[in-house]
């Protein structure tokens, strides 16, 4: 159980107060509070600067779900033509975006291979690299 000391720290260098002051055990659990269906939700890692616009960030880590109701315009994870993608979709178009003015937009057409494995219902920054997230990324890829 992750312990949790309510406070909203501004951005900014002001100064705060100290937060052991107020500091209570809050029950909260990261996989209740970002994931809400365990066994059709997986975790990937971007890749890539062409969603930063979209604040998806390189190596950020991706909670993808697959039993999330979708919508018109999904950020989504598929496999295109063999590689994993990590775009958004207009599923009216049926064409894949990128938040980069560099890429231009992909049209799906006949020919091409298209799974949609899930979509990103959280993206988690990794300010610092994770030992632990590395490890764990190396050993299944």
């Amino acid at each position: 159980m992750l312990q949790v000391i309510p406070l909203a720290a501004q951005a900014g260098i002001a100064g705060f107060e100290s937060p052991a002051a107020e500091y209570k055990q809050l029950g909260l659990d990261l996989d209740d509070l970002l994931i809400e269906h365990p066994s059709a939700t997986f975790i990937g890692q971007a890749k890539g600067d062409s969603m930063t616009g979209y604040g998806i960030y390189d190596n950020d880590l991706l909670i993808v779900d697959r039993a999330a109701q979708k919508s018109t315009l999904d950020i989504i994870v598929a496999n295109l033509n063999g590689v994993f993608v990590c775009k958004l979709f207009d599923r009216k178009a049926m064409v894949l975006l990128s938040a980069a003015e560099f890429h231009d937009p992909y049209a799906l057409g006949q020919g091409d291979v298209f799974d949609e494995e899930g979509i990103v219902v959280r993206s988690i920054r990794m300010h610092r690299t994770s030992r632990k997230v590395n490890q764990h990324l190396a050993d299944v890829g």
